[in-house]
């Protein structure tokens, strides 16, 4: 096929037809062509001439140039495609490196094999110029529900036709056993979109908590508006789900308003999740309060919060037990991903039998470490004394509170603590140097004998071991795996270090070690006070 004037209106023509037909820019069609025809003139003049190709966007005429630039003779690769200073005044006034010299060279006759290779090319073109748009449509639709068209299932997964594209609804993303015909219509999350290898991937979701988050916001006119908030949600795909919601309008019950007229806003919601019953629960920033609420229906007795470790204890009546625990443990998990904290759940009866055994544990330490008999020990105890350390550097004024302890037996007690804490930290020390603990770590103030042992068997035995380590290998800390968290141990745990201080202690060392710039740290913090003022400010 030559490109001739009876030709020529006809590239504009199929251009635009196929750009219309596939919602694309003309353009970008157009482009396709001019490098499908460039391809075609290399393999008729030459694979390493610089051939080009300009359609015209009025006229259809194609022009066909070569292109060759001006290098320098040490430079000189392609000699089709470049020439030197030298060479290049034959053909140019005063040629300089860089320039170009460009000449129109006659149209090919496109061959069978040039025209298909052309058309693969077009082809190829628009299917990316499609791609290109499909992402774009939908790159910022992520976290919105979508209406959709079942195409066909594939292993399970769904494939869904979203208007300009097709979507994938995953297997382990389907609630239940959910199962789908072609041509059944879908109601589904926007969870991803991704561009990859083989073009955008948009990927649905119907298990998602945020998927039920927008359907209450469909449904209820007030979170749509902001009045009322969805603080969080949680789920059990196609059984349960607990959602908590506050209300910035006081004059506004947020649960009834969830719920509607004779439950109709929650039940729309209902039937679009299968069933799936859903707990309405008040939002409450105080952490106990929220937390009672989100174990409804079961009542709670007593709740201890362990905000450091992000632990709860919570204590129910023996007849509650199985309520608040639910079905295959299902209640306090949703509790437990709705609050973020982890959970231990006990009866009265087994709190009490706990705080006993903590209480005699406590009184035989005293006992054995101090000689005490029982009584005197279970007086210690009472009074709040959890430790050797407590008794041994406490004032004596708080021991002489005690009924029989005068300012000379809280004297014989410290003393006899402090004889006892000296030689558990020699035999600590000296099970440290054993270890191999050298005088770098030793010295490192704020570390303990005990602390240092427990470094040594860690296999941390340096200073520069020590900065090394991340805050939650010495204070421990929580990670969340498959929507359950998981407690990591810290070496120094024990010891009661927190994440503030092990991130303190392990920044020291690295200062000390010259890793890091005190000043860079001073200009950190002062970065970080500023904007907290700002924060506040606003």
């Amino acid at each position: 096929m030559a490109i001739t004037s009876a030709n020529q209106l006809e590239l504009l023509q199929t251009a635009e037809a196929v750009a219309r037909e596939k919602m694309i820019d003309p353009g970008l069609v157009i482009e396709a062509m001019e490098e499908s025809l460039a391809r075609a003139a290399k393999s008729r003049y030459g694979a390493e001439m610089d051939i080009r190709v300009a359609i015209d966007r009025k006229t259809g005429r194609a022009t066909f140039t070569r292109v060759r630039t001006v290098v320098e003779e040490e430079e000189l690769e392609n000699y089709q495609a470049e020439f030197t200073v030298a060479q290049a005044k034959d053909y140019m006034d005063n040629p300089e490196v860089g320039q170009q010299f460009i000449e129109e060279v006659p149209p090919v006759e496109m061959g069978r094999i040039a025209a298909q290779s052309a058309k693969q090319v077009i082809l190829q073109k628009v299917r990316e110029a499609e791609r290109d748009r499909q992402y774009e449509e939908f790159k910022d639709r992520a976290g919105s529900i979508i209406n959709g068209l079942v195409k066909r299932e594939e292993y399970g997964n769904v494939i869904v036709d979203v208007g300009a594209g097709e979507a994938i609804l995953r297997r382990n993303e389907k609630i239940g056993r959910e199962s789908y015909r072609p041509n059944d219509r879908i109601r589904v999350y926007i969870k991803d979109v991704r561009r990859e290898q083989r073009g955008p991937q948009i990927f649905l979701s119907r298990t998602a908590p945020e998927f039920m988050a927008e359907l209450f916001k469909m449904e209820v006119p007030e979170i749509y508006d902001g009045i009322i908030e969805i603080k969080a949600v949680a789920r059990d795909p196609g059984s349960r789900a607990k959602i908590a919601v506050i209300s910035y309008d006081n004059s506004i019950d947020p649960v009834g308003a969830c719920v509607g007229m004779r439950g109709s806003r929650v039940q729309a919601v209902v039937n679009e999740l299968q069933g799936e019953k859903i707990d309405i629960i008040p939002w409450n920033d105080d952490q106990p309060t929220f937390l009672v609420n989100a174990l409804q229906p079961a009542e709670v007795s007593k709740v201890v919060l362990d905000e450091e470790a992000g632990k709860i204890e919570v204590v129910v009546p023996e007849e509650q037990l199985s309520l608040a625990i639910g079905r295959r443990g299902q209640n306090v998990r949703l509790a437990s991903q709705l609050t973020g904290l982890d959970i231990d759940i006990m009866t009265e009866e087994q709190e009490s039998q706990r705080r006993q055994a903590e209480f005699e544990l406590r009184t035989k330490l005293f006992m054995d470490n101090l000689d005490l008999d029982e009584f005197f020990a279970q007086l210690l105890v009472a009074e709040g004394f959890t430790n050797l350390e407590e008794v041994a550097y406490v004032e004596v004024d708080e021991l002489t509170v005690i009924d029989g302890v005068d300012e000379a037996t809280a004297s014989e007690l410290q003393a006899r603590a402090r004889d006892v804490l000296e030689a558990k930290n020699k035999a600590a020390m000296d099970a440290a140097r054993a270890l191999g603990v050298e005088d770098s770590l030793v010295e490192f103030d704020g570390l303990t004998p005990q602390m240092l042992e427990a470094l040594g068997k860690d296999d941390v035995k340096t200073l520069e071991d020590f900065a090394t380590c991340a805050d939650w290998e010495l204070a421990g800390g929580w990670t969340t795996v498959d929507g359950e968290r998981v407690k990591d141990d810290g070496v120094l745990e024990p010891f009661e270090v927190s994440l503030e201080d092990a991130q303190s202690m392990i920044m020291t060392a690295r200062v000390m070690l010259g890793w890091v710039d005190p000043a860079e740290l001073e200009s950190d913090a002062a970065e970080d006070d500023a904007d907290l003022t700002e924060e506040t400010e606003a």
